[in-house]
């Protein structure tokens, strides 16, 4: 029979240099003993010294409580019980059980340091302001479906409006035990389109548990951005994990508690995950202190293999969302953004009243830009834009459409780096900035990219050290996060912005290189029926390419591109743009093209989105036709084609941005009409 001695040299043995040596640490810090002697001690001096001051039983409970903290349970439990086995030594468990409110303390007090302030907009570092000054609630709605919608996320703003039965759930609610049903839900996948608040959200939820006012039941809050995760290489175990990220080196968490809800994962951003999550291994993974690749440890705490009682919290822009199979989510929520009372409250609180009242009454004019300040970024787009034109006299240029107003934020961003030059010596100018951007927002968007790293900056001759992407457009329109491992992960301050310089992109690349930069992208070459790189090929190709597109990310950039071809916008954009010879036939061949694919085309959301192209280009023809037939008294009486019922479509969605009802039976019933008229059902309170 082995004595306790042995069995605790053949423990220590075990151990590599650096876990002995944080083992001898722990000696030091936690218990106690003298530094002298110790640091240089090898297994045979440091179990000598254990059992000479703490005796047998003494000197066991510490190596046991000391391998836990080192992640070396395999260790603790393979000498617990070969200790028990031989009735060597009664171990005293309680002497090594985790003081969890000791570890609570230590995350809460690391969290609310790191969550109680909190980027204003895309202000730099400087200006950051307190969470609780800026928030504004957000209400989640619940999605019993739980059904996954691949367009792109500005139509889902017209498209997803509140209906009549959908429930709204407040967010540090949601994972409270629901009073009808006595039931708590605990993995929730949580949609929203970027900018409308789901990483503020988080925040807040984190906040207000750290801050001891919410969630207090829960023991242990665990944020985990994949935009964070995606910096790590190698193998992790769950325990380094939470410990690397959360605790000091001296101060290490050994377990975790395995009572129903007591511990929460949030994974914040699925849609910037860069490795992959495969749901399919039937294999499960149940050691949180084995080392594995972050597929494994993520996807097994998401099937409940790994801490099965943990709460998961996973946040994702629509597109992505079917990475995680629906079987694995209990509930899923969507943040809808401000409603019409609280966009108003955003211009009243920013600016003076008489000011607010005539931002929000110009807005009202456009449905476009009405519709799209449901996303708080771009209601401080338009703050930023029409706040200076609507104090002039002359009010004419004040934008009305959607390119319109990201132009003259452009312009404005312009203004600022021009007199950001007289100051500094820049290294390139304004207009060298805005290509380089825009070739780094069309090569990402082509890749589905919203956010990127210094690499792909580089790639596109965009130097971060030389204070570039700081100065002037890039303080407002780009913007840079530093997570916890120094690495910087960059964005466009809003998907539409991106979309935005993407388009001038190939706009400018075309004129000054004749070159279409969507054929260079094609692996396969698209059959084209006009002449080679000429302005209808670019309008064509980037039609075909949206239109392929399975989640819509190229919806947005077709109507810029349409919007930025017109006479009247590039005459704005003349120090960038210097204007291209228009033809009228041109503008007209593109138009036709466009009204065919319209009645090619089965998607009534892809056709509404080539409806606003025709509006970019102030082509209204079948809108005038449809709405011949919306005077007509008798409507189910015409037969209409798919191009005049997507018409019907789009311009019911622009009469009221909620209807309270929809009388069907005035149009002709069909499978087809049902179809083509879901957005404007999904619109409406009530159908008839």
């Amino acid at each position: 029979m082995a004595s306790v001695k042995k069995l605790l040299i053949d423990s220590l043995y075990d151990l590599d240099k650096a876990q002995l040596k944080r083992f001898r640490c722990f000696l030091r810090d936690d218990y106690k003993f003298p530094a002298s002697g110790l640091e240089e001690a090898d297994v045979l001096d440091t179990v000598d010294k254990m059992v000479e001051r703490e005796k047998h039983e003494g000197a066991v409970n510490i190596t046991l409580d000391i391998l836990k903290k080192i992640n070396r349970n395999d260790l603790s439990e393979e000498l617990e019980n070969k200790l028990k086995s031989q009735g060597v030594c009664a171990v005293d468990s309680k002497a090594v059980d985790v003081d969890y409110g000791e570890f609570t303390n230590i995350l809460k007090k690391l969290l609310k340091q790191n969550y109680e302030r909190i980027l204003d907009g895309n202000s730099d570092t400087s200006r950051q302001r307190y969470l609780e000054d800026i928030y504004t609630d957000l209400y989640i709605m619940e999605n019993e479906t739980g059904g996954v919608v691949n367009l792109h996320e500005v139509r889902q703003i017209k498209s997803n409006r509140t209906a009549a039965d959908d429930t709204s759930v407040m967010c540090n609610d949601i994972f409270k035990v629901q009073r009808d049903t006595g039931r708590q839900n605990r993995k929730v996948l949580t949609l929203g389109i970027a900018g409308v608040g789901k990483t503020v959200s988080v925040s807040k939820f984190i906040l207000d548990w750290a801050e001891g006012k919410e969630n207090q039941e829960i023991v242990f809050i665990f944020p985990l951005a994949f935009r964070k995760l995606n910096l790590i290489s190698g193998n992790r175990s769950l325990l380094e994990l939470i410990n690397e990220n959360f605790f000091s080196s001296d101060k290490q968490l050994s377990s975790l508690p395995k009572e129903e809800g007591k511990v929460m994962f949030i994974f914040d951003g699925l849609d910037e995950c860069r490795f992959s999550l495969s749901f399919k291994n039937s294999e499960g993974f149940t050691d949180v202190t084995k080392e594995t690749t972050l597929d494994v440890v993520i996807t097994n705490l998401i099937k409940k293999n790994l801490i099965p009682s943990a709460l998961i919290w996973i946040t994702s822009r629509p597109a992505a969302a079917h990475l995680i199979p629906r079987l694995h989510i209990d509930q899923v929520t969507e943040l809808r953004g401000f409603n019409d009372e609280q966009k108003e409250k955003y211009f009243k609180k920013n600016s003076k009243t008489d000011m607010s009242e005539r931002i929000i009454s110009h807005i009202k004019t456009s449905r476009s830009l009405y519709i799209m300040c449901h996303i708080p970024v771009f209601c401080w787009i338009c703050l930023n834009v029409l706040q200076p034109l609507i104090t002039q006299e002359n009010q004419d240029k004040t934008p009305t459409t959607l390119t319109g107003m990201y132009i003259y934020f452009l312009l404005s961003q312009m203004e600022q780096m021009r007199a950001k030059e007289q100051n500094d010596d820049l290294p390139q100018t304004f207009e060298d900035v805005v290509l380089k951007l825009g070739e780094l927002a069309f090569k990402q968007l082509q890749k589905g990219n919203l956010f990127f790293y210094k690499e792909d900056l580089e790639e596109c001759g965009l130097d971060v050290r030389d204070g570039l992407v700081f100065s002037g457009l890039c303080t407002q329109m780009f913007q840079a996060e530093k997570p916890v491992s120094g690495r910087k992960v960059f964005s466009f301050v809003h998907l539409s912005v991106q979309e935005f310089l993407a388009a001038l992109y190939v706009l400018l690349i075309y004129k000054n290189k004749k070159t279409n930069p969507f054929r260079l992208t094609l692996r396969n070459k698209l059959k084209m029926t006009f002449k080679k790189n000429s302005l209808v090929d670019l309008h064509k190709t980037a039609v075909k390419n949206a239109l392929q597109s399975k989640n819509g990310h190229l919806d947005l950039l077709l109507r810029f591109l349409m919007g930025l071809s017109l006479e009247s916008n590039q005459n704005e954009l003349k120090e960038l743009l210097p204007s291209m010879k228009i033809k009228a036939e041109d503008m007209r061949q593109t138009c036709e093209y466009i009204k065919q694919k319209i009645k090619n085309e089965e998607s009534s959301e892809k056709s509404i989105n080539l409806f606003h192209c025709l509006n970019e280009l102030k082509d209204d023809s079948l809108i005038t036709e449809i709405q011949k037939y919306l005077n007509s008294e008798d409507l189910s009486a015409q037969d209409l084609s798919s191009g005049q019922w997507s018409a019907l479509v789009f311009v019911l969605l622009m009469f009221e941005e909620t209807q309270e009802m929809f009388e069907m039976q005035k149009y002709r019933r069909s499978d087809e009409a049902l179809i083509r008229l879901l957005p404007v059902i999904r619109n409406t309170r009530r159908a008839l």
